[in-house]
């Protein structure tokens, strides 16, 4: 790891080591096939090679072309992400092209106004999405919930109805490169529905899959600001009761829903963005007046991440610029950007990604129109923040956002002429008309020689630039120098990482600018003025320094505005305010808050109980609690392995009953168990689901927890029998299958060694607080009760949850047992999982929990009440509604959300205090898909886990 990563910064060349985790993101977004076996730079030239020669090959010399591709990616110029993993790959079904927009009209199934039905956009979106592509949506064409639906002479349901089946088809729909797609849901301001609309993600678990934006027109803004009144507006028919409550038809065939105060709507809209950080805001007139094709194309919609406004079946072609290569003598006083280089890499990256368009795999045959129409890419830059510095700027200066606004200048005027000269070359796109397109918002600041040369020339691209998130290939391709527009979010930080095998590994993740201070003998303990990260930064800093650079971008540009968790609600207002004022197409804020990280939606109050509840609150109190286990889960989740595992099988043979006990291991220096399953027509309901269970202890790294979970299920009771035990057949009595079953499993785990070390460790264990179950006194104590009944199987029986209350005053489940009509094997899974309640982190009975409260069995689904709600559905078996009211629980006393993930502000698993000047402390927000904290924020346009450093979907 010591070959050099960044050998190009400044006049005194610097070479830097390859930082462990810009390799380990190129071999696992990037690099293909023998790539991935490569070092550092070898694997990089290897990916840049196999683009430079791809995205060539549609020239008429491709050699030539290949070359002096292959030198602008050295140069600094990273194409997108489906670039860099697909060009040249051979894989046919994948597109290379980051997001699209995809309509969505007025109807079930049939094409309205040009815009195709639900369930057709529905079928679109997901061909998108299963070849790479991300899909931004306007809903704004769907009637109103309550509209009059004539067809069939019902209500419409509304847009955020369908916007829920949109949602779970994205969670089904696996994109290519094994990530899920990403969504942008709009809705106009203007539309009847847009409360609902903007209070839809507000209930955890709803819109998961989805990033919401407000469409806002200038006559909302100009309304907020002389506090007058909005309508609200649809060309669909009200129904009986809207037209009886006031809707009325306009002279221009519109229909006035309600008429509202304009500062309430918007009161709205911020405070939800303040609480929840979205909806996100699109100033729909500033992005259709700028935008270079107003003359045919209407905008209503954005890519997920916000930095494309696109029209139907448009799409974003994205690359990026590593501005920290061009600068020379860094840290010194002749520090300074190098503006000619960096115009010739933009020109030749500007053919480049022209070129991806033809190139590329389109989902969609109105795609590859649409692309055809206008060849719009968007060229953007990385490493702002990190360049500033290497010039001795600090972010929030004048002189910074004045030098940013140079280096965009020079950006879109280097573009600008390539698409006029690749117009000579090879035609300028079929929409062009040169006068409405020099009339334009952006193409009227063009300077005089470029504006000449487009109206004789034409262009070859509509479009040119956009600043995109870049956390990816930031990572892989530029040492991690800060995240697009941004500023650096911190200097350093750990990364706490799952090898292939499952085990932990940690490093440290360093930002480029920081590095490069280091190797040139500064003191890190010393930094200069100009080192300032996202979070020293005002808020209104942030917002001018997009200000200053949108007015050389066509597209838009993706940046995160941090405001501090105690920012005044009425200056987050005005902020908003300010960046319509200064020109910005959006605007995008996170403000961390505890709500982000447990269920945002205020339940209703519980409906009366026929029990009495008046008597006093008896629950066992607990003196005393440990400390939260650190790193007890080698594997949380089942490891991939794609050569297989050996496994070892037996078979136990119960009266009336024979059934396959199969434990899977990995053989890693040691062979260790991680999986155990059963299998066979005669096995007992309710052991996968306790074998399940069980596999997750076998993936902690404590052998006496192991141990204890399996001497507590060998003693359950059941119907007994004898068995014969391996290896020789001796015969045993046992108390029936499900302590059979833990015989066998406690046989070959002692047989592969799990209980021989010498590690005296007992994390899991020792994050009990209370080994035994707590026993009540003669006053007894309360416990929780649920009646649970499924008539397809004749389960018939009541649940009982017994609680305790910690030394912190939080009441915690900690034994669960049922009474009444079930299997017996169904005792064995309730053992188990009060082992698990007894566990001072919340994060295990969750992952518990979840992985059961969708666990299906055969001719066994059933229709019940949704727990915490007074809807019925399927549930998919007893067990499954088990977890389910199990997790309820949980939400009603505060310790778990609906999803079964821990509040902000439980226990967790990793508690390890960040290292002087690392990352800041962990900060609430959405549940991390690497470690399962609820501390996944969103960092310059990127997912971030602020627990674990996993970098995550950009959108």
């Amino acid at each position: 790891m010591n070959s050099p990563q960044h050998p190009t910064t400044g006049s005194a060349r610097v070479t830097l080591p390859w930082q462990e985790v810009s390799l380990d993101v190129l071999r696992e977004k990037y690099a293909k096939g023998a790539e991935r076996g490569l070092d550092g730079p070898d694997a990089v030239r290897a990916v840049r090679s196999r683009v430079a020669r791809a995205l060539a090959a549609v020239e008429d010399d491709p050699g030539a072309h290949e070359a002096d591709f292959l030198r602008a990616l050295e140069a600094g110029f990273i194409p997108g992400g489906r670039i860099n993993a697909a060009a040249g790959t051979g894989i046919r079904e994948v597109t290379l092209i980051n997001c699209f927009v995809q309509p969505v009209g007025d109807s079930v199934s049939e094409t309205v106004d040009g815009k195709p039905g639900i369930y057709i956009a529905l079928r679109e979106a997901a061909e998108t999405m299963r070849r790479g592509g991300g899909v931004g949506y306007d809903f704004s064409a769907i009637r109103p919930r309550g509209a009059r639906v004539h067809g069939t002479a019902s209500a419409a349901s509304g847009p955020i109805s369908y916007m829920h089946v949109f949602d779970q088809s994205c969670a089904t729909v696996e994109s290519a490169g094994a990530r899920r797609g990403a969504q942008m849901g709009v809705l106009r301001a203007d539309h009847p529905d847009i409360l609902e609309f903007v209070g839809a993600k507000r209930q955890a678990g709803r819109l998961n899959n989805f990033n919401i934006s407000v469409g806002v027109p200038d006559a909302l803004m100009r309304a907020v600001e002389a506090d007058g009144e909005f309508d609200l507006v649809h060309k669909a028919e009200p129904g009986p009761a809207q037209i009886a409550a006031g809707a009325r038809q306009r002279e221009d065939g519109v229909w006035v829903y309600a008429t509202i105060r304009a500062r309430e709507l918007w009161s709205a809209i911020m405070r939800s963005t303040y609480e929840a950080a979205e909806p996100g805001v699109l100033f729909l007139d500033r992005i259709n007046g700028e935008n270079n094709l107003h003359y045919c194309e209407t905008i209503e919609a954005t890519n997920p991440c916000g930095e494309i406004p696109i029209p139907d079946h448009g799409c974003c072609c994205l690359g990026s610029m590593d501005l920290t290569r061009f600068v020379t003598d860094p840290f010194t006083p002749d520090a300074a950007f190098e503006h000619a280089r960096f115009a010739e890499t933009v020109a030749i990256a500007v053919r480049m990604l022209d070129n991806v368009l033809t190139t590329t795999v389109w989902p969609l045959p109105e795609q590859a129109r649409e692309a055809e129409a206008k060849r719009r890419i968007g060229l953007g830059f990385t490493g702002l923040g990190d360049a500033l510095i290497l010039m001795g700027l600090r972010y929030d200066t004048t002189a910074a956002r004045a030098e940013a606004a140079e280096i965009a200048r020079t950006m879109r005027d280097a573009a600008y002429r390539a698409s006029v000269a690749l117009a000579r070359e090879k035609g300028a796109f079929p929409l062009f008309d040169a006068e409405p397109y020099l009339a334009s918002g952006m193409a009227s600041r063009l300077p005089d020689d470029i504006r000449a040369e487009i109206r004789a020339h034409g262009m070859r691209n509509s479009h040119l630039l956009s600043i995109a998130p870049t956390g990816t290939i930031s990572l892989a391709f530029a040492d991690n120098a800060s995240n697009g527009i941004e500023p650096a979010y911190s200097w350093f930080y750990t990364r706490k990482k799952r090898e292939a095998d499952g085990s932990m590994r940690e490093y440290r993740v360093e930002d480029h600018a920081w590095r490069l201070w280091r190797a040139k003998g500064g003191d890190p303990a010393a930094l200069p003025p100009a080192f300032v990260n996202a979070l020293e930064i005002s808020a209104r800093d942030h917002m001018l320094m997009q200000a200053a650079i949108q007015p050389m971008i066509d597209a838009a540009i993706s940046k995160t505005v941090n405001v501090p968790e105690d920012y005044p609600f009425e200056d987050f207002e005005t902020l908003y305010l300010e960046a319509w004022h200064a020109g910005l197409k959006g605007i995008t804020t996170y403000r961390p808050n505890s709500v982000l990280g447990s269920v945002l939606s205020v339940e209703a109050a519980e409906a009366p109980q026929d029990l009495d509840q008046s008597e006093p609150d008896r629950r066992i109190r607990i003196s005393d609690a440990p400390q939260v286990a650190l790193a007890a889960l080698r594997w949380p989740h089942r490891p991939k392995l794609t050569d297989g595992s050996p496994s070892w099988t037996y078979m136990v043979e119960a009266p009336e009953r024979r059934f396959a006990v199969f434990v899977g291991h990995v053989e890693n220096g040691s062979r260790h168990p991680f999986e155990v399953w059963v299998n066979g027509e005669q096995t007992p309901r309710g052991l996968a689901a306790l074998a399940k269970n069980l596999s997750m202890d076998m993936r902690a790294q404590d052998p006496a927890w192991l141990a204890l979970k399996l001497e507590s299920l060998a003693k359950t009771p059941g119907a007994p029998f004898t068995m014969p035990m391996p290896p020789d057949g001796r015969p045993v009595p046992v108390q029936g299958a499900v302590s059979a079953f833990a015989r066998v499993v406690e046989y070959r785990c002692r047989a592969l060694g799990v209980f021989d070390g010498d590690d005296d460790a007992t994390p899991l264990v020792d994050a009990m607080f209370s080994r035994k179950e707590p026993k009540s006194g003669v006053d007894g104590t309360l416990s929780w009760t649920v009646d649970i009944l499924n008539p397809t199987t004749g389960d018939d029986f009541a649940m009982f949850v017994k609680e305790c209350v910690l030394p912190d005053g939080t009441k915690r489940p900690f034994s669960v047992w049922l009474s009444g009509a079930y299997p017996l094997e169904f005792n064995g899974l309730t053992r188990s999982l009060s082992l698990d309640m007894r566990v001072i982190d919340p994060a295990w009975i969750g992952k518990k929990l979840r992985g059961l409260k969708d666990l299906p069995e055969a001719q066994g689904d059933f229709f019940a009440r949704v727990p915490g709600s007074e809807k019925q559905a399927v549930q998919p078996s007893t067990i499954a509604y088990v977890a389910r009211l199990l997790i309820h629980r949980y939400e009603m006393l505060g310790v778990l959300d609906a999803a079964g993930f821990p509040r902000a502000g439980s226990a967790r698993l990793w508690t390890d205090a960040p290292a002087p000047g690392s990352a800041p402390a962990q900060i609430a927000g959405r549940t991390c898909p690497e470690c399962g904290h609820p501390t996944l924020i969103r960092r310059d346009g990127c997912d971030f886990c602020t627990a674990c450093g996993h970098v995550g979907a950009c959108g």
